[in-house]
């Protein structure tokens, strides 16, 4: 009985010790989602938009991990210095409780307080010959936006219905991550699905768009010759998967993607051919809806970024 109680004493103290180790979602402050892996020595952050990057310096003591991030507010002037916080955060539970004193206390004068939510193991690799789908589902009925909604009443709206296109129209033609346009997003919300959608980007300018399965993953639009290429390229999951090549077309033609989620593993054929094949995405990427993998969401397209056009929208629900 000693020896049991010791054993349970002891797995009590390791527990409470790692209690931080593990996958988190994070609800940032302005409207934006993060990510957060902590295991052991190493600590990896997504904060909003871009990709997930290892924190170089950190702490962890009695309960608390702590490390400092420079910030910048959304679509502010290149001119404006980012204010640097110390970030510090404590697991209670399945709950991460987040908080960001300004470092520079003439900065800002309060604290800014956020949360997160513990998330499960990346399940086993599914077997996609044993996965079954429904019959498609058109999302887009190339007449009007019925079942699509802006994510943000506070965004300029450049979504439109022209000629049976899904177009949206913004004036920028940079690679910044934050725009004033909105991003479009379905009204229904999807666990594990088939997508079949096709992209346009302008002729000669290109640009970039994004594809959100579930709210959460970005599968990238961008074309053949863009500057974006590798993990941020063509058909990758951004940030998070790269294709195995390039199988984009040139901006101005059509590009097709048939994109299968299932288990947050993420196949996809651009053009015909499969640039990811099955593969685990850990966490949700920049610019997503929201970071909690337990939850369905919608497709989600990203509009604050250039002008694009989507058509032939259709989804295959997973059948359980």
């Amino acid at each position: 009985m000693k020896r049991l109680l010791l054993l349970l004493s002891l797995t009590g103290c390791a527990i409470a010790q790692d209690a931080l180790d593990g996958q988190w979602s994070l609800d940032l402050p302005n409207h934006e989602a993060g990510w957060l892996s902590v295991e052991k020595e190493r600590v990896e952050l997504m904060w909003a938009v871009g990709s997930a990057r290892p924190v170089e310096k950190f702490t962890r003591k009695d309960g608390v991990l702590s490390f400092e991030k420079a910030i910048k507010r959304p679509l502010a002037p290149k001119e404006e210095p980012a204010v640097r916080f110390l970030v510090t955060l404590m697991a209670k539970g399945d709950v991460l409780e987040g908080e960001m004193h300004p470092v520079d206390a003439t900065a800002l004068s309060h604290v800014v307080r956020f949360t997160g939510k513990k998330q499960p193991p990346m399940p086993a690799r599914p077997n996609l010959a044993r996965i079954a789908f429904g019959e498609p589902v058109s999302l887009f009925n190339g007449r009007d936006l019925a079942g699509w909604k802006t994510s943000r009443a506070d965004k300029k709206n450049g979504w439109s219905v022209r000629e049976g296109l899904l177009s949206n129209d913004t004036p920028k033609t940079d690679f910044s991550a934050y725009g004033e346009y909105a991003n479009l997003r379905t009204e229904a919300e999807f666990e594990d699905f088939q997508l079949h959608i096709e992209y346009r980007l302008p002729a000669g300018t290109g640009g970039n768009s994004g594809i959100y399965l579930r709210g959460l993953y970005e599968v990238q639009v961008t074309h053949r010759d863009s500057k974006m290429q590798g993990i941020n390229g063509p058909g990758a999951v951004f940030g998070r998967v790269e294709p195995t090549h390039n199988a984009g077309h040139a901006a101005g033609e059509w590009d097709a993607l048939d994109i299968t989620l299932v288990d947050r593993h993420v196949t996809v054929v651009l053009n015909g051919e499969k640039v990811i094949d099955n593969a685990p995405v850990p966490g949700c990427t920049g610019g997503a809806l929201k970071s909690d993998v337990t939850q369905p969401g919608p497709i989600y397209l990203q509009g604050d970024h250039t002008s694009v056009q989507y058509r032939n929208i259709t989804l295959r629900p997973r059948l359980r």
